[in-house]
């Protein structure tokens, strides 16, 4: 399958299989990795940076022009008209698991191209698990083609979710959110790596993922991975332009339908009455807990601006 892939996709492959390189040999002295916390309980370490700038350095040696949007170092704009190319790139998704050695976490890049995703890789370095795909090629992992599950009813579905972990997230929210999913489903998981939850959609692993407070990074190329794989991405109220959103909802067709039916009401773009019935349904939570701090009600965290390149 190498000879057959886009070039830009086997720059991204390198540039994931460098990175991991770093990750797994700092993974065998977990406890020595310096760590810093850029807000409560989202941490980040040297690991992150020394992996985010190997990737980059990879990707800019062969694409000198193009853009970047990346996690830790944020935008670059690209130089001689490359601004049409971004790529999106998150070093190492599930750095709390990693620091904690819970080997479930991996690096995430995507190639936007204009405003359509064009390339993904999804480099798990634990597992030495590759997952990776081309707009129009379909989906692999390991140079084998992948699709979502088949499963036709959410009753024998299993499922992944991430949960809220800043103060000011919607606990409640949440809460009332998987009490709702969780009676419907075979199973709900929580692994702790949105950028894998994505991956294993799209390889059947799981039947569907839904989460909120998600960046670009998170979601850009396990979202080409799922619809490549025959699956569908969108926000919760099923609307495919997402990816800015801080929501994510991803499963085969069959199950994503019925998963909005039920996940729907608790997006920030559900209608004025989902809301007013959701409300009434929470419980009464106590003062100081944060709900009244930016995306404490309804999911309505700052929207992130596109890149300005």
């Amino acid at each position: 399958m190498s000879s057959t892939l886009h070039p830009m996709l086997n720059v991204a492959i390198k540039a994931a299989r460098t990175a991991g390189t770093i990750i797994n040999r700092a993974a065998l002295d977990v406890e020595s990795v310096r760590v810093s916390v850029k807000q409560t309980n989202d941490f980040v370490t040297e690991v992150d940076h020394a992996s985010e700038a190997a990737i980059i350095d990879t990707l800019l040696t062969a694409y000198p022009d193009h853009a970047i949007w990346a996690e830790e170092s944020g935008k670059t704009p690209g130089r001689h008209g490359g601004a049409d190319h971004v790529w999106i790139i998150d070093p190492l998704d599930g750095t709390t698991n990693f620091i904690h050695g819970f080997p479930v976490y991996c690096v995430s890049i995507a190639l936007m191209v204009g405003n359509r995703l064009e390339q993904a890789v999804i480099y798990d370095p634990s597992r030495n698990d590759l997952f990776c795909a081309t707009r129009g090629r379909g989906a692999y992992m390991n140079d084998r083609r992948i699709r979502v599950a088949k499963r036709i009813g959410l009753r024998e579905s299993l499922l992944s979710t991430g949960f809220p972990f800043r103060p000011g997230d919607a606990f409640q929210t949440y809460l009332q959110m998987m009490g709702d999913v969780m009676p419907r489903c075979a199973g709900l998981r929580r692994p702790g790596s949105a950028a894998l939850d994505l991956a294993y959609v799209a390889a059947g692993f799981t039947d569907g993922f839904f989460e909120v407070g998600l960046s670009p990074w998170d979601v850009a190329a396990g979202a080409l991975l799922v619809t490549e794989a025959g699956g569908l991405v969108g926000n919760f109220t099923g609307e495919s332009n997402f990816l800015e959103q801080k929501e994510c909802l991803a499963a085969n067709p069959k199950i994503y339908g019925q998963l909005v039916s039920v996940v729907g009401k608790y997006s920030k773009f559900a209608s004025a009455g989902d809301k007013a019935k959701l409300r009434q349904s929470l419980p009464a939570q106590p003062a100081g807990d944060g709900s009244d701090a930016p995306g404490g009600d309804d999911f309505t965290p700052t929207e992130m601006a596109p890149p300005p390149f």
